[in-house]
């Protein structure tokens, strides 16, 4: 028998007038001129798995709704900076008031208990003003995130603002009902009626501005943008001769 002639690969071998692959047809053996003999050390090829087709997003587009919120919500939380930042000025006073009104009451229900010294109420009193300064950095430092998330239209910042102006609509009628009634059980510390007040009046634009954006993600989407819908254009007739 004649030398089997093989390539320099060992996949083909010559019969005189071409070229024959020497592997069989599920690429698992290989003729080697007298028999099949399974084929080791290769690997088959391996194929890319089919990707299903993506959609692309569809990209939102401003509405006339859109700059109008962005705007009101960076000035209102603007406006809660600055009334963070006013907190401990005008609440330290009220805040030391609370703590006497706490500690009469508690002699009051206790007379044989002494009350306690003049130097641990003055020490309560600092405490509760450094937790004044401490809340009114967090609200101002929450006041410029929010500023900026605004500004540049962050989704999630949306939905954030969203649910913070809507947990502030919940108490908007404890806070009417308190500054009414006064003195109750909503407001143990008769603290004053200015206060009160205060927050009521705060509490109705923040809640007009959370039904407003709860309309316009309902109506269009987050920041009020809607989705582009590319519609064809229209085939017009071709114009006769």
């Amino acid at each position: 028998m004649a030398e089997l002639r093989l390539s320099d690969d060992g996949l083909y071998y010559w019969d005189g007038s071409r070229w024959i692959s020497t592997l069989s047809p599920d690429g698992r053996w290989k003729w080697n001129g007298s028999a099949w003999v399974p084929v080791t050390g290769m690997v088959a090829p391996g194929f890319a798995p089919y990707s299903s087709y993506q959609q692309p997003a569809t990209p939102r587009v401003p509405t006339p709704w859109t700059k109008p919120m962005q705007y009101a919500v960076a000035a209102w939380y603007a406006l809660s900076g600055l009334y963070a930042l006013s907190l401990p000025f005008w609440m330290s006073g009220t805040m030391s008031q609370i703590i006497n009104q706490s500690i009469q009451r508690s002699t009051a229900q206790n007379p044989e208990v002494s009350p306690p010294p003049a130097e641990v109420i003055s020490s309560m009193t600092t405490m509760m003003s450094g937790v004044l300064w401490l809340a009114a950095i967090f609200g101002v430092a929450i006041s410029v995130v929010i500023i900026i998330g605004a500004l540049n239209r962050w989704t999630w910042m949306f939905y954030v603002v969203l649910v913070l102006l809507g947990l502030g609509s919940i108490s908007l009628p404890f806070n009417i009902i308190g500054a009414v009634a006064g003195s109750t059980a909503l407001n143990p510390y008769s603290l004053p009626s200015w206060v009160s007040w205060l927050s009521v009046a705060l509490g109705i634009p923040s809640t007009a501005l959370f039904i407003w954006m709860l309309v316009a993600v309902i109506r269009y989407g987050p920041w009020a943008m809607s989705r582009k819908v590319e519609s064809p254009a229209p085939a017009w007739p071709a114009p006769a001769s």
